[in-house]
C-alpha cells in the first residue's frame, strides 16, 4: 500500500532547507525510496511549511530513514525550524490521477458514436495541435473539431491505452488504434478494410485543467500501406 508522510515546520530559512534537501537528495541517490516529494508554503503564514514524501509503502518508508545521510539531514533541518516538525503517517486509501483521467476522457470521446461532442469541458478555446503531418499547427477549438471529425468521417474507430503516464501539468498516452475504412481519407475512396496504428499524444493542460496542447506521433505510413495507397509506388 502506498504511504505518504505529511511533515510540518515553521521556518523563516526555507532557501536554507531548500539547499538542504537538494544535498539530501545528491548524497541519498540510488539509495532513497521516496518516488515523489512535494513542498508548499501556507498562502496565509509564509513560515508554515508543509511537505509530502510519498513512498512504495510504509516498509519503505522506514528503510529510507533508517539511512545515515537521512538522520544528519534530518538534524539539520530541525535546526532551521523555529520549531520541531511534525510528522503524520497516512496509508494511501484513494489516489486520483485528474489529468490521467481527463486523457482517458478524451481518447473516448473522440471515439464515441454519433455526432462528437463539443468537447469544450476538455479542451482549452485557444487549444493548440501539434502534429508531424500537417504543414502547419491547428490552432483554437473549432479548428481541431473540424479535424477530429475528419478522421471521424473516414474511419470507425477505438482507441485503446496501452501506458499513461501523468506529472506536472503534463500528460503523455502511447496508445493502439483499431478503425475500418468507411469514408473518403485523404484521397483514398473506402475500402471496409480494418486497419491499426500506433502512436503516442503529449499533453499540456492549463491552469483550469483542461488540455491546452497537444502534440501528436503517429504511424501514418504505415496506414496508408495498410490503405493500398503505397502499392503503386512499390510496383
Amino acid at each position: 500500500m502506498t504511504f505518504v508522510q505529511l511533515i510540518e515546520c515553521r521556518t523563516s530559512r526555507l532557501d536554507e532547507m531548500n539547499r538542504l534537501m537538494d544535498t539530501w537528495v545528491a548524497q541519498t541517490k540510488g539509495k532513497r525510496t521516496a518516488t515523489h516529494a512535494v513542498v508548499g508554503k501556507d498562502r496565509s503564514d509564509a513560515s508554515h511549511v508543509i511537505e509530502l514524501v510519498e513512498f512504495p509503502s510504509y516498509e519503505e518508508a522506514m528503510r529510507n530513514s533508517k539511512l545515515p545521510e537521512t538522520d544528519r539531514i534530518f538534524q539539520e533541518m530541525v535546526a532551521l525550524c523555529d520549531e520541531t516538525p511534525t510528522f503524520t503517517d497516512l496509508d494511501v486509501v484513494r489516489d486520483e490521477q485528474l489529468y490521467a483521467i481527463t486523457v482517458r476522457r478524451f481518447f473516448e470521446t473522440l471515439a464515441t458514436e454519433g455526432d462528437l461532442p463539443p468537447l469544450n469541458d476538455l479542451l482549452e478555446e485557444d487549444i493548440h495541435s501539434h502534429d508531424p503531418v500537417n504543414p502547419q499547427d491547428t490552432i483554437g477549438l473549432d479548428s481541431v473539431r473540424s479535424e477530429y471529425r475528419m478522421w471521424r468521417s473516414a474511419f470507425d474507430f477505438t482507441f485503446t491505452i496501452e501506458d499513461l503516464i501523468a506529472q506536472g501539468d503534463r500528460a503523455c498516452a502511447r496508445w493502439t488504434w483499431n478503425a475500418t475504412h468507411k469514408g473518403e481519407f485523404l484521397g483514398i475512396a473506402p475500402t471496409g478494410k480494418q486497419v491499426t496504428m500506433t502512436g503516442m499524444t503529449l499533453f499540456r493542460f492549463g491552469d483550469d485543467g483542461k488540455i491546452a496542447e497537444t502534440w501528436w506521433q503517429h504511424d501514418q505510413l504505415g496506414l496508408m500501406q495498410q490503405l493500398g495507397a503505397l502499392d503503386a509506388l512499390e510496383t
